[in-house]
């Protein structure tokens, strides 16, 4: 893969920045200084997925998420992102889908099972949503899984069987 100019490279660290700050329309405008061939760049990509999952343009989102995963099929961020993106467009089962088809490459990767386990729980079935919750459990661990579905509102129908879940 072709390697970015200095000037590129500073639109991007500067997009970075202003991501950080919660800026996400002066993030994008820096995006679009970068050299046209460089944009579709997955460094660049992972930015615009940013900027349009805070901005809540799904839909764009979606689609960079997809490019990514073909881009890039060895990084699990391109598939969770692309899964994520469907399922903020209430395309649940489709986000499902997704992850499922790939979940088995990346077996160390723990947000691949709880993200499983939101879209299941979401789809009304809570024991495969239990089974996945396990197994990022295993991956993870337990309390930092626990604190995170806690807090997590796709988790709800689960919130009274966290306390008796276990690692697989």
């Amino acid at each position: 893969m072709t390697t970015f100019t200095f000037q590129d490279e500073r639109y991007l660290l500067a997009a970075e920045g202003w991501l950080e700050l919660g800026s996400w329309l002066e993030a994008n405008e820096e995006l679009e200084n970068i050299t046209p061939p460089m944009r579709g760049h997955p460094k660049v990509l992972c930015l615009r997925w940013e900027i349009y999952a805070k901005a809540g343009r799904w839909e764009m989102a979606s689609e960079v998420g997809r490019s990514l995963s073909i881009l890039v099929p060895d990084d699990p961020l391109g598939w969770i992102r692309w899964a994520y993106a469907l399922h903020e467009m209430k395309h649940t089962r489709e986000a499902y889908d997704v992850v499922n088809s790939v979940v088995a490459k990346f077996p160390e990767e723990a947000t691949m099972p709880y993200n499983l386990a939101c879209y299941c729980c979401q789809l009304g079935n809570c024991q495969e949503a239990l089974a996945w919750l396990k197994c990022a459990i295993a991956l993870e661990g337990e309390n930092e899984v626990r604190l995170k579905a806690i807090a997590d509102r796709d988790l709800e129908p689960l919130w009274p069987e966290l306390g008796k879940l276990k690692q697989a």
